[in-house]
């Protein structure tokens, strides 16, 4: 059963690659990503990666943004080149150069993702126009 009011939503599905790249695009460049819930309504419904607007961007009734961070437990900080490189030029035992530099960023960016993954919550709260709604969360790999 369809419907416009958000409420009648009991589950979302997301994929997890959804959820990495929106928290890491936030994380990373502030890029505004958000998990969207697009109308008409049903009780399970599909998350999708999307960049959020403003309320008039949008027909009636508006489609549910939800926050990445919502779909997670306590997301670790996103690596960033800088650290790496300190942790590289910290280490005595290695001599820093441009490819230990990238091997290890990227070594640093999978785990990071990886760690994402692991922590995925089994239910969350979505705003919707009539207050805080809690919904079961379904993820796809």
């Amino acid at each position: 059963m369809e419907s416009d009011d958000p409420t009648v939503v009991r589950s979302l599905v997301v994929t997890d690659d959804d959820v990495v790249a929106a928290l890491e695009a936030n994380r990373r460049r502030s890029a505004g990503a958000v998990l969207r819930v697009t109308p008409p309504f049903s009780g399970r419904m599909r998350a999708r990666l999307h960049r959020s607007g403003t309320a008039s961007d949008y027909g009636s009734p508006e489609p549910l943004h939800v926050p990445p961070e919502r779909f997670v437990t306590s997301p670790p900080p996103v690596p960033t080149p800088d650290g790496t490189e300190d942790e590289i030029r910290a280490d005595p035992t290695v001599e820093y150069d441009a490819e230990t530099h990238r091997r290890r960023h990227e070594t640093a960016l999978e785990e990071w993702r990886a760690s994402v993954r692991d922590s995925f919550v089994d239910r969350t709260t979505v705003e919707t126009p009539a207050g805080p709604h809690g919904v079961d969360v379904s993820v796809l790999e």
